[in-house]
């Protein structure tokens, strides 16, 4: 039998953004369980590094990527920004190191990059690729079990069409391989690593607001799929995509022929059941984990065992903003926020952008809000953008 190393759990621990910061919740000697509006009960998914900001840009802007003007990352968010895409195409390379604080050998590297068919279709492409470093494994009587290295990643493709000139639909299909302990075995049980299949459905509307300011709105269901498994047995139900549904806002200012301010706003919500305690059938298998994945989507919307008060916890919102000068410049601000009971992240962040003719490079950094621990602490994500200048003078029909 292969023990996880204690490194590992920390780490699969941080991945689930949920940390145990209680203040109103008490333990029910009677039943058996807490109760209080604060008991941590945060929604659980596989493969989180998908919900892991990379890029700078929407790093800068309180993890705000739904409704920002288009650019190559826009696939992560809401592919079909594309079609309204200013440029003929963009790639962008985003580099984020992860637990800091902890360890200097893990991190998420990703590849985005998207091409104007004409001026009514785009299609993008991403590579998303998330090292957890060298683990340790070692038996019940401490022998060694060999060096594992955990790793994730995600393939994706995204088409983007406009239905008017004002707004549009993006499709993007997302292959997702997770390899945690794979060769392993845990409690006589093989470990192999897990494949998914997932699809994105987005939506992107832009209209003018008087004569210099224009208002996006962008609505996203993310990493719709099949649920991920790590092990062959019987009776594994499997674990869920993190779903997600996004609703973001855009309000883009020109102040004068040199300057531009962004205000935005975002609001998510894991389409993923509420854990609960509850096994009708008596099987051993808590009945949230047997729901398939469309029915977990519908259900998502109330089963938290908390009723309504609880469900509204489980929406995370964001506010952002974004300065240019003369189109080269770029300064960033933003404040992320969720509940204490679902995860209790809440940090304020800060970003700058500069352009080079052809050449972009965003960096981002986050300042917790409430003194908790944070995976992206003491971190500076970056990203390197590339322009096809030589392409963007030709007339796109």
């Amino acid at each position: 039998m292969i023990h996880l190393h204690r490194r590992l759990l920390a780490i699969l621990g941080m991945l689930a953004f949920c940390q145990l910061a209680i203040s109103q919740c008490d333990y029910n000697s009677d039943l058996g369980i807490f109760e209080g509006p604060d008991c941590p009960n945060a929604v659980q998914t596989a493969v989180p590094f998908l919900q892991i900001v990379q890029d700078a840009r929407t790093g800068g802007l309180g993890d705000i990527g739904n409704a920002l003007s288009p650019d190559a990352n826009s696939i992560f968010y809401n592919a079909a920004k594309l079609a309204f895409a200013e440029n003929r195409g963009d790639i962008a390379i985003n580099y984020t190191p992860w637990l800091r604080d902890l360890v200097r050998d893990i991190y998420l590297v990703s590849v985005a990059g998207y091409l104007k068919l004409d001026d009514l279709q785009a299609v993008s492409a991403s590579l998303r690729y998330f090292n957890m470093g060298e683990i340790q494994f070692t038996n019940e009587n401490g022998e060694d079990g060999g060096i594992g290295k955990p790793n994730e990643l995600d393939f994706s493709l995204a088409y983007a069409r406009k239905l008017s000139e004002k707004l549009s639909l993006g499709v993007t299909g997302r292959f997702i391989y997770s390899d945690l302990a794979g060769g392993q075995t845990v409690n006589n049980i093989d470990i192999k690593a897990g494949t998914a299949g997932a699809v994105d459905l987005t939506v992107f509307y832009t209209t003018p607001v008087g004569l210099t300011s224009d208002l996006n709105v962008g609505l996203a269901i993310t990493n719709v799929g099949s649920k991920i498994t790590y092990t062959e047995t019987q009776n594994n139900p499997g674990d869920f995509l993190p779903t997600n549904l996004s609703l973001g806002a855009s309000y883009q200012m020109e102040l004068d022929e040199y300057n531009k301010l962004s205000l935005n706003t975002e609001f998510n919500k894991l389409l993923v059941p509420t854990p609960s305690d509850e096994d009708a059938n008596g099987d051993g298998i808590q009945d949230f984990r047997e729901e398939s994945p469309i029915s977990g989507i519908f259900s998502s919307f109330g089963d938290a065992p908390g009723g309504g008060e609880e469900e509204f916890k489980e929406i995370t919102w964001a506010l952002g903003a974004e300065y240019l000068y003369n189109d080269q410049f770029a300064l960033r601000a933003g404040y992320f926020h969720e509940a204490q009971a679902k995860g209790n992240r809440q940090h304020f962040t800060l970003g700058v952008g500069v352009k080079y003719q052809v050449f972009g490079i965003d960096l981002a950094y986050l300042i917790n809000a409430n003194g908790r621990q944070n995976p992206l602490n003491n971190t500076i994500r970056f990203t390197l953008r590339f322009k096809f200048n030589a392409l963007e003078a030709e007339t796109v029909e």
